[in-house]
């Protein structure tokens, strides 16, 4: 909260909880609105867990002032590989829908194929879409 926002009244803490399947690779979404930031924990697999954490903010377009964007940071366990899906989930939500986001990613399935990656990724570009859908209503 910045001092601006001191006196101001708060928009209530909503969830929601939401799964994406791709053949048996399940992913799961909770969904955090916190006034106007948004809190989204990814995980599935047999270990679901803390692998990394990406944080998007929102701002204009380099190429065009006009279009939004968002920029990020991503901290990522060492000998974890979510760092792609933190950074990518957490950036098109921000740019999106405007909003400060924070996603925290943990998926683990041993000995996961190439194709089982591209589902996985599958799943979390269709969660990022219904998650916007739900942040828009």
């Amino acid at each position: 909260m910045n001092a601006n926002d001191w006196g101001k009244e708060s928009r209530p803490v909503r969830s929601r909880t939401m799964s994406e399947s791709r053949g048996d690779l399940e992913i799961t979404a909770v969904v955090y609105e916190l006034d106007t930031d948004c809190l989204v924990i990814l995980y599935g697999g047999t270990r679901p867990h803390i692998g990394a954490v990406g944080m998007g903010q929102a701002r204009p377009s380099l190429k065009n002032p006009e279009e939004a964007s968002a920029t990020s940071s991503v901290f990522t366990y060492v000998g974890h590989k979510e760092d792609m899906v933190a950074k990518a989930v957490s950036e098109d939500l921000t740019r999106r829908t405007g909003r400060n986001t924070v996603v925290v990613a943990g998926i683990h399935w041993d000995d996961l194929s190439e194709a089982g990656i591209n589902h996985i990724r599958s799943a979390c570009h269709a969660l990022t879409d219904r998650i916007v859908s739900e942040l828009s209503a």
